[in-house]
C-alpha cells in the first residue's frame, strides 16, 4: 500500500510503515515540504494512488463532498506522544490495509479502528 503522511503527523510513521513493507512519503518530502497545500497533497495522492493519513478535517470536508482524496486515514487520536502514535500504526497497519481493499475512508482513534461508508 501507498501512503503520503500530512504535515501535522510525524515524519518517523514514514519510517514504521515502510518497516511493516508499505510504501510511505511525508509532506517534507514534497517540493513544498509542509507548507503544502491541501490540493497539492491531493492530487499527488490521486496521481500516485496514495491514501493520504492526516489529522485534517479539512480533507474529510474535501472527501465528503468531492472524494478526493480517493482515499482517507483520518487520524482521530486527539493529543498523543510519537512513540504512542507509531506503537498505534504498528498494531493496525495490517488491519488498515486490509480495509482499504474495500473501503476508502477509514478513522483510526486510540482503541477504535472505524471504517466510514
Amino acid at each position: 500500500m501507498r501512503f503520503l503522511i500530512d504535515a501535522q503527523l510525524p515524519r518517523r510513521l514514514v519510517y514504521r510503515l515502510q518497516e511493516a513493507g508499505h510504501e510511505a512519503i511525508h509532506t517534507l518530502d514534497l517540493p513544498l515540504g509542509n507548507r503544502s497545500p491541501d490540493r497539492v497533497i491531493t492530487e499527488i495522492s490521486e496521481r500516485e494512488q496514495r491514501v493520504v493519513i492526516t489529522k485534517d478535517a479539512d480533507f474529510v470536508n474535501s472527501f465528503t463532498l468531492y472524494h478526493k482524496p480517493s482515499k482517507l486515514l483520518l487520524v482521530s487520536t486527539g493529543n498523543i506522544r510519537n512513540a504512542e502514535l507509531e506503537q498505534l500504526f504498528l498494531q493496525n497497519i495490517q488491519p488498515i490495509a486490509e480495509a482499504f481493499e474495500d473501503h476508502d475512508f477509514i478513522e483510526l482513534g486510540r482503541t477504535t479502528l472505524t471504517i466510514h461508508e
